[in-house]
């Protein structure tokens, strides 16, 4: 698992000038129960993936996991995707999951990402998630604090 030298661009909150934010990867493996019975991986098994990455990312990349977020009262929920399946993966290949945040809204945020097999590096998946932030008290969408826009604008 290590940062990735690529950057990504994306308008700010203002939709002024374009940010550069750094992407990020996490090495993952294909198990037995990730198969479905056409003998690849099953399509939800994709978000899966992304989402154990992010997790990963959010704590080793950003220096702020989601632990922390629920110390504080915040919570992600996911209101949107879209995600093109290129090619299928098989059992026990191993794959990076690369994510990055292409924009940021006043309540939310927009996290592209990509698969790719080990070790040819062919594509396997890619797509975008939407995320919207929560106070944990309410369930409902709140501003992103300036210092958590910071940490994650890396």
């Amino acid at each position: 698992m290590s940062a990735a030298p690529e950057n990504a661009a994306g308008p700010d909150a203002a939709g002024d000038l374009p940010l550069i934010f750094s992407k990020f990867e996490t090495e993952l493996q294909v198990r037995p129960d990730d198969i479905d019975m056409y003998q690849h991986v099953h399509s939800s098994r994709y978000m899966d993936y992304v989402l154990a990455a992010r997790f990963d990312q959010m704590e080793r990349c950003y220096g702020m996991g989601m632990a922390e977020f629920q110390q504080l009262g915040y919570g992600w929920f996911m209101v949107g995707t879209q995600m093109r399946f290129r090619e299928a993966l098989g059992l026990g290949e191993r794959f990076v999951v690369r994510t990055w945040i292409e924009k940021f809204t006043p309540i939310g945020l927009r996290v592209q990402f990509e698969i790719e097999r080990k070790p040819d590096g062919r594509r396997c998946c890619d797509g975008w998630f939407d995320y919207v932030m929560v106070s944990l008290q309410t369930a409902k969408a709140v501003r992103i604090p300036d210092f958590i826009r910071a940490k994650y604008s890396i």
